[in-house]
């Protein structure tokens, strides 16, 4: 599969530069294409976009008001995805002089991409302002605006810095969660859930205040209230668990556990099953995951959950349970041949462990 990072390529800039002329007459688009393929090939893919910022500098005009004009008009005809941020990121860099201009150009240019990342440096630097424009933001007519606020305020958006500010104080973005606790859009209620997942990790009890204190019976509400509190159901966290009457002090044992190859080699499929045995005379509510102990490069081991199923187990009563996981590589994860180990958990808990061995 080819690097993401290659998405910022000859062919891109080509047309990247060919959008700018076609707005600026004054674009110079041969020597800004020539200038950002020098010396790409070793850069990473925020390294190419950091660059593409920079360069576009000396291309536009020194008129911070007028180079945002044009990037108006340009980023409405260029593909949707990850290259747009390009955008946002460039005004992270130079608009801090003109804020009232830049944060409005970034709630444009999240419609076309995302500007979660860029308007986190006015976050950093001005919080009381740029919180009460993206208070305004979550109540916004378009979704894309909407998710902004939430996603751009989280304490710990991933491939960011954290927001010490919000960590400090947690109700300093709960007006927005309120906002848009019941948003009709799935893409909105993603964010607001992965913003109260990270205060889960900081601030877990005023996290647990606010899901308690929400009408669960509207359905947008409720999906948010589960998938928020999915840190906290594999931890095992007893109030957590108890937003969704599930079995605080599970009553079960695992047996039949098996792998059924514990040898296999990277492509293939690591294959488990087990019986979970109800010793309670009356239903219980559990949610099950595995835990996969991967190896890492040296010889430390590095745990990971996985939902595996939430079941109404009755009393006395014995089911089967089977899963399968490819073992693969990803952009996310990288394997490494050695023992792993695999654990069976409950409500928390872990009841069973076994061993196999990867082979790269």
């Amino acid at each position: 599969m080819e690097p993401l990072k290659e998405m910022f390529n000859k062919r891109f800039y080509t047309q990247f530069a060919a959008e700018f002329k076609r707005v600026d007459k004054n674009f110079k688009s041969d020597q800004f294409i020539k200038e950002m393929l020098l010396g790409i090939e070793p850069l990473s893919l925020n390294e190419r976009m950091r660059k593409t910022s920079h360069t576009l500098k000396n291309y536009l005009p020194p008129d911070y008001k007028k180079t945002i004009t044009i990037m108006r008009q340009v980023i409405q005809n260029t593909p949707r995805g990850y290259t747009n941020l390009v955008f946002p990121d460039f005004v992270s860099i130079y608009g801090h002089d003109d804020v009232d201009t830049s944060l409005d150009a970034l709630k444009h240019f999240t419609q076309f991409g995302s500007s979660e990342f860029g308007i986190r440096e006015f976050l950093k630097r001005d919080f009381t302002k740029t919180i009460k424009v993206m208070n305004a933001w979550a109540k916004d007519k378009n979704a894309h605006v909407r998710r902004l606020a939430s996603e751009g305020s989280r304490p710990r958006l991933p491939w960011s810095f954290k927001l010490d500010e919000v960590i400090k104080n947690p109700k300093s973005t709960q007006s927005i969660l309120e906002a848009l606790k019941a948003d009709d859009e799935l893409y909105v209620r993603k964010s607001v859930a992965n913003h109260l997942n990270d205060h889960s990790k900081d601030n877990t009890d005023f996290m647990l205040q606010v899901l308690k204190a929400w009408d669960k019976k509207h359905p947008h509400t409720a999906w948010i209230v589960k998938h928020a509190s999915r840190s906290l159901i594999k931890k095992g966290n007893a109030n957590s668990l108890a937003l969704f009457d599930f079995e605080k002090d599970p009553k079960i044992r695992i047996q039949n556990f098996k792998i059924l190859k514990p040898k296999i080699n990277l492509g293939q499929n690591l294959e488990f099953a087990f019986e979970l045995v109800s010793e309670k005379t009356k239903t219980q509510k559990l949610v099950v995951d595995y835990i996969i102990h991967y190896r890492k490069k040296g010889k430390e081991l590095s745990p990971k959950v996985f939902k595996l199923k939430e079941i109404d187990l009755n009393a006395k009563e014995t089911i089967s349970i089977s899963k399968k996981q490819m073992m693969k590589d990803f952009t996310t994860r990288k394997h490494f041949a050695g023992e792993h180990f695999l654990e069976i958990q409950v409500n928390g808990k872990v009841y069973s462990k076994l061993k196999f061995s990867l082979s790269i």
